[in-house]
């Protein structure tokens, strides 16, 4: 079975370190998208006690954007070291308005590229098969 790991991230700042430790962890590729959030969306654009806090840095604008990661992962494992990645990126998420991060069973999907052991081993037959002919 693969697995479909979404990552919403409010500390867009984090969006690097973790695709590079995802390489790390075998994720061959991943999808980032701009996003917004629902609240950011709901509250209304001119509200004193709104802008007071942002002023404070704790209102909507404390995270205006936030970035949305898509991954397909083969791999129980890989899955679970791309998880503990972002645990250990995002303190398990232990600060409130950190982001989200969940997982979906994939039946079908096409076009993924392969792991790095995948491909390993297909370099080696290939080497092979040039070796032989």
């Amino acid at each position: 079975m693969a697995y479909l790991l979404v990552v919403v991230l409010n500390k867009t700042e984090k969006v690097n370190k973790i695709l590079q430790r995802f390489l790390e962890a075998d994720v061959r590729g991943a999808t980032i998208i701009d996003s917004i959030g629902m609240g950011r969306t709901l509250i209304p654009e001119i509200n004193t006690f709104a802008t007071i806090l942002e002023v404070f840095n704790v209102g909507r604008s404390r995270y205006p954007e936030n970035k949305t990661i898509f991954t397909i992962i083969r791999e129980e494992k890989t899955l679970k070291d791309a998880q503990r990645v972002v645990n250990e990126e995002l303190d398990n998420f232990k600060e409130p308005g950190t982001g989200i991060m969940f997982v979906v069973p994939v039946t079908e999907f096409t076009g993924l590229a392969p792991s790095l052991k995948e491909e390993e081993e297909s370099l080696k037959e290939h080497k092979k098969i040039k070796k032989e002919t």
